[in-house]
């Protein structure tokens, strides 16, 4: 009997990731995430999916962003009543995540009703902090490198693939036939985290492609952040820097608690954690040392670097510090949280600045901001960009094309088919065609909602 693969999401894109494997009757889910990004792309999050979640086996987590498993709450909701395998920091992290994803959804629906900007009649959250609550009992851990049995006659294991806490690689032996999904792979010179590890023996493999038309710069973020933030206390201004509450904001804090060891920025500068979510994703650093590269020493520095905002009150506090100052808050892509009344309040002013630190989906704010945009929509209004916008190149957790190729190189044999997911789609074309033209292993895009044999 053959193993399909069904691509559901993480095509053509770089969110919703969804791979769908079917053989003998059985079904198991690859990651389960959010699409960002365009209003189009979001609209499939309220689309029925192609099965019945209830007759779902069981779910695989690569890691925990919330383009990987921000879909689980509503999965669950739905009928899903399976186990979702993960590692013990995706389980971590995703205790988080999902519940402050419930809760945003829950608040922005609020705001929307509150001021009537919403097209929908009352607006009503996708899912809300309690189903995301629910869905945490679903979780099962397994460590790194470990087999398990997802469903029966099924073996999988997860392999590190640096990026975040506890992100993984997946191999998975079904109907004697190995697939392997790369999950998000990080970059050998992460700040943080560890190198990927090398890749199994694979028949078929799934191969992200977030920077997969590109290399990035050889600076390192300290590099890179150290003269921009000097320019904004120079002039007495305030940073507002959206960042991803996992892994980008503690890679920020520790560059930062670097820049002013070596006063490459004033040591008495304000730094603004503004994300209760990355607050307690910063505290889970202690409890998994050994997964990355920080000792209990850095990782004390990095949990000092900044005052730390954990109530709605202490966020609007930091617009009472009238002097230069910098302020980290959720979400990386300005697509919601708390960051969004920082852009508010300080987007209209020269002085100010904007620091974008990664990748921008297309159809975000921070994506408007990237392409120069002079206007940002913001709680149904068009606010000006008059602030100063500066997008970090060194900061993505991302491998480039080149280290998505050494990774693939690290295979021990040829693989029968590349599946290249998880791109936008000219980064996933460029990387096809390198595979094809420096590894002479047949590639191909999937579209999305296609089904191949693995």
């Amino acid at each position: 009997m053959s193993v399909n693969i069904t691509f559901l999401g993480g095509t053509g894109t770089v969110t919703g990731s969804k791979y769908l494997v079917e053989h003998a009757g059985q079904r198991l889910l690859v990651d389960c995430g959010l699409f960002q990004g365009y209003k189009q792309l979001r609209l499939r999050n309220r689309r029925p999916l192609p099965f019945e979640p209830r007759h779902l086996g069981a779910v695989l987590l690569t890691h925990a962003h919330l383009d990987h498993s921000g879909y689980l709450p509503l999965l669950a909701k739905e009928g899903f009543h399976g186990k979702v395998w993960a590692t013990p920091a995706t389980r971590d992290l995703a205790a988080i995540l999902l519940p402050d994803s419930g809760h945003i959804q829950e608040e922005d629906a609020a705001f929307a009703n509150r001021h009537g900007f919403s097209k929908h009649a009352p607006a009503l959250p996708l899912y809300t902090e309690e189903d995301a609550r629910r869905s945490l009992k679903l979780l099962h851990t397994v460590p790194m490198q470990q087999d398990f049995e997802p469903l029966p006659g099924w073996r999988a294991r997860f392999t590190g693939a640096g990026h975040i806490l506890g992100a993984a690689s997946v191999l998975l032996q079904v109907g004697g036939r190995r697939i392997l999904f790369s999950g998000d792979l990080g970059r050998p010179d992460d700040l943080l985290m560890k190198p990927p590890e090398a890749a199994p023996a694979a028949d078929t493999v799934l191969i992200e492609s977030t920077y997969g038309d590109r290399e990035h710069p050889k600076e390192d973020v300290v590099a890179e952040l150290g003269p921009a933030l000097a320019r904004v206390a120079a002039r007495g201004g305030t940073a507002v820097v959206p960042v991803f509450a996992v892994g980008r904001a503690q890679a920020l804090l520790h560059a930062i608690a670097e820049l002013k060891a070596r006063h490459a920025i004033p040591p008495s500068l304000p730094i603004y954690l503004d994300s209760p979510m990355a607050i307690h994703t910063t505290e889970l650093f202690q409890h998994h040392l050994g997964e990355h590269r920080l000792d209990a020493a850095q990782c004390r520095a990095m949990g000092h670097a900044a005052h730390f905002t954990v109530t709605p009150d202490q966020s609007r506090a930091i617009a009472m510090n009238h002097g230069p100052k910098v302020v980290l808050a959720a979400s990386g892509m300005a697509t919601g949280g708390r960051v969004l009344h920082h852009l508010a309040q300080y987007l209209g002013d020269h002085r100010h600045m904007v620091i974008l630190t990664g990748y921008q989906a297309p159809g975000t704010r921070g994506a408007t901001l990237a392409a120069g945009g002079t206007h940002l929509r913001l709680h149904g209004q068009d606010i000006p960009v008059r602030a100063e916008v500066v997008q970090l190149q060194s900061a993505s957790a991302h491998a480039d094309a080149g280290q998505l190729m050494a990774w693939l190189r690290t295979l021990p044999s040829r693989p029968h088919q590349v599946f290249v997911v998880h791109g936008d789609p000219e980064a996933s074309d460029a990387l096809r065609l390198r595979i094809e033209k420096e590894l002479r292993w047949p590639a191909m895009v999937p579209e999305h909602g296609a089904t191949w044999p693995a």
